[in-house]
């Protein structure tokens, strides 16, 4: 908070003299001599308008010095001050200050929340010059009590004119006496029993039962149990306890009055929370009390922890063997939040992990049997997130028939025994992290390929049979085609399209920003019909493509390919590209992505980044986008200028821009064409494969196709 959102700087006195505290001016004044001020000593305030006035970490109020031109004995005389005084005792919520401790200079955390953990100084008084109000602020973001009082006219205790916002919580102290429980009815234990909960376990963590309600709203309870019961004559069954209504009825025969279950919450031996379970399934816990886990003390300095939903699963998992275990005390959230992880002064929803964070420290593994149900499966995630995924482990439920599985660990102990639920522990798996696998999460993907049933474990041909030996088309690979220009790669890869949908019904997106749409569509019609869009020159005898052709061509062109194009004038991005590929993956299914050419992108770049590490991300988005769509891309780049050139075929290390385009790419192509009728056929085009990454689809070599454009 800055000084003018408190005092602003032009209201501020520069110089004090006894005037100023008999004016009605509100100005305030922090408190911090018992001294009086000189008439000439000057006045500041630090720039966020406060100062800071510490009070005590004992429970025994401390006084509050107040500042002043007076004598201290004279002025707690005065009415204001001792109203004043006594409006800041009251309820114990603030220091007071006392005719007998005026003149010393106390310094103490706040009463209220003591400091925390460290012991901070945080509370700030502000007492007005006049001595009619006060105001104070805790600054800890956990507390923030903050609050405003003033005297009366006539000098009485107002204490209607008292302000508190944000009272500091106040923790209970409780006992098993002031709560008034009782030992387990033996309706309960036996209620207990059934669940395969046995009474040695029901004492050694302290269950007990509390009387809840008296005897009409028991009566009423009785009425209605009768009514479900002849209900169940129909088929219904209720939902009391996991009972029917019959077996409930039966438990509560003979009872004079309506219980509910107590589950003790315990820390180093002191009852901290209770909290109650009745027979409709209603919970409630004391107010006031700190929020902790169930069975805290039974994980003190343990290495292994396990962590449950209920506390009938913290139950059912010492039945099993397994007491290093406890449980949540608020349920579950119904999904997961989309936000970060908040501060621990603000995560009240699982304040009870900060709460007992001293806890986790020595633990190496922690193990997450929530609830297999989506709310079980949040909490585990809202769990791993704030103990570190690192060292959690998760379990899976034994399944209960073909289509669901159970839901805890009472379940499983009540239907499978005590050692399903050990083998469940002990079966449990890390818990995943992204980005982080074990082979194991692709055994079934590894079996696949082993038994070729994937579809493409060995590519898809090319529909050339000299390249088949050499190239195939993976999905989810990346190829890089270059050669010099005119050397027929745009050529080529439409050709090679064209024989891929119809070997196998791929569809494809293009980018070809060097193609008008029309020329593009002629080309790629030529090949598919396998003759001339417009008539040859005199002396051909090859035909034209008919209307009818044509027709059926422009269907099958909308059905297989989906273009992207820029219409205004910017450049691309490569983002923007696959941004635009992945909505036709997902919409149309395309299987391939064509980027004709690398130099008609937009390839701005920060000062700071090289052109070499610019082409090094762009290749790895490319990459990433492929193998997380399985979609096959070819990248067209050109080379840089040759010098010296003598026709030979290209490197792929003369691409213009990086060697990355080699290093990263899975497959690097050359199309080159002879030029000179005496170096051999100028008709030939030679495939040159440069890089093949697996070796399972191809080898490095060169292949040698005939061009024909009218071939039919």
């Amino acid at each position: 908070m800055t000084s003018k959102h408190f005092l602003p700087s032009p209201l501020l006195p520069q110089t004090l003299s006894p005037k100023h505290f008999s004016s009605p001016s509100k100005r305030l004044l922090p408190s911090l001599s018992s001294k009086p001020i000189p008439k000439n000593r000057s006045f500041s305030l630090s720039t966020n308008g406060f100062y800071s006035l510490p009070s005590p970490s004992v429970s025994s109020p401390s006084p509050v010095p107040l500042l002043g031109s007076c004598n201290p004995d004279d002025r707690s005389e005065i009415p204001e001050y001792k109203c004043l005084n006594q409006n800041l005792a009251f309820d114990g919520y603030l220091i007071v200050f006392r005719k007998d401790v005026l003149r010393n200079q106390a310094k103490h955390a706040h009463i209220m929340c003591n400091g925390g953990e460290s012991g901070e100084i945080s509370l700030s008084l502000f007492i007005s010059l006049d001595g009619y109000s006060a105001s104070w602020l805790c600054f800890r973001a956990k507390c923030g009590w903050k609050g405003y009082t003033k005297a009366a006219a006539d000098g009485k205790l107002s204490i209607g004119n008292l302000g508190r916002v944000n009272k500091a919580k106040v923790t209970r102290q409780i006992t098993v006496e002031s709560l008034e429980l009782e030992p387990l009815c033996n309706q309960l234990t036996a209620y207990f029993a059934e669940r395969m909960i046995s009474s040695e376990t029901l004492k050694r963590n302290a269950i007990m039962q509390k009387r809840s309600g008296d005897e009409e709203g028991f009566g009423e309870m009785l009425n209605y149990l009768d009514f479900m019961w002849q209900q169940e004559d129909h088929g219904l069954v209720s939902d009391l306890m996991g009972l029917t209504a019959t077996e409930a009825f039966g438990m509560l025969a003979g009872l004079p009055y309506l219980i509910a279950i107590a589950f003790t919450y315990w820390r180093k031996g002191e009852l901290v929370n209770c909290k109650y379970r009745d027979i409709t399934k209603r919970f409630w816990q004391e107010k006031d009390t700190k929020r902790i886990l169930y069975g805290l003390d039974d994980i003190e300095d343990a290495s292994d922890i396990i962590i449950v939903e209920g506390e009938m699963d913290k139950l059912a998992m010492e039945e099993a063997g397994f007491r290093n275990c406890v449980s949540v005390p608020d349920g579950a959230p119904p999904s997961v939040s989309e936000k970060e992880v908040p501060a621990e002064e603000q995560d009240t929803k699982y304040q009870y992990l900060w709460n007992c964070k001293e806890y986790f420290q020595k633990a190496s593994r922690i193990i997450l049997a929530t609830d297999g149900d989506l709310p079980g499966q949040a909490l585990a995630e809202e769990l791993a997130r704030r103990l570190g995924r690192e060292r959690c482990w998760r379990v899976k439920w034994p399944k209960k028939n073909d289509v669901d599985h159970f839901k805890d660990a009472n379940e499983v102990l009540m239907y499978l025994g005590p050692s399903a639920l050990q083998d469940v522990i002990d079966n449990a798996e890390l818990y995943p992290i992204r980005g982080l696998f074990n082979f194991s999460s692709f055994f079934d993907e590894i079996d696949q390929y082993y038994h070729r049933t994937l579809g493409y474990e060995f590519g898809v041909s090319t529909g050339w049979r000299a390249l088949d030996d050499l190239y195939n088309v993976v999905p989810g690979e990346l190829t890089i085609v270059t050669g010099v220009p005119n050397s027929g790669k745009s050529e080529w890869i439409d050709a090679l399209l064209c024989n891929l949908n119809e070997g196998v019904g791929w569809k494809f997106a293009l980018c070809s920003m060097e193609n008008k749409v029309r020329d593009h569509a002629r080309k790629l019609l030529e090949k598919s019909i396998k003759k001339p869009f417009f008539g040859v020159g005199y002396g051909s005898n090859v035909e034209r493509m008919s209307v009818e052709e044509l027709e059926k061509g422009k269907k099958w062109l909308s059905d297989t390919f989906q273009l992207i194009r820029c219409e205004n004038d910017s450049l691309p991005s490569i983002q923007w590209v696959l941004e635009l590929a992945r909505a036709a993956v997902l919409r149309h299914g395309v299987q391939g992505l064509v980027i004709d050419p690398y130099n008609e992108l937009d390839h701005q770049r920060p000062v700071s980044q090289t052109e070499t590490e610019y082409v090094s991300q762009m290749l790895t988005k490319i990459k990433r986008f492929a193998q997380h769509h399985s979609c096959h891309v070819w990248f067209v780049a050109h080379p840089r200028q040759l010098h010296h050139w003598i026709g030979a075929p290209p490197n792929l290390y003369d691409i213009s821009g990086s060697a990355h385009f080699i290093n990263k790419c899975d497959n690097g192509i050359v199309i080159h064409r002879n030029r000179d009728p005496q170096a051999g056929p100028v008709d030939l085009v030679q495939v040159c494969v440069r890089k093949v990454r697996n070796k399972v689809v191809g080898n490095i070599g060169d292949a040698f196709l005939s061009y024909d454009r009218y071939m039919t």
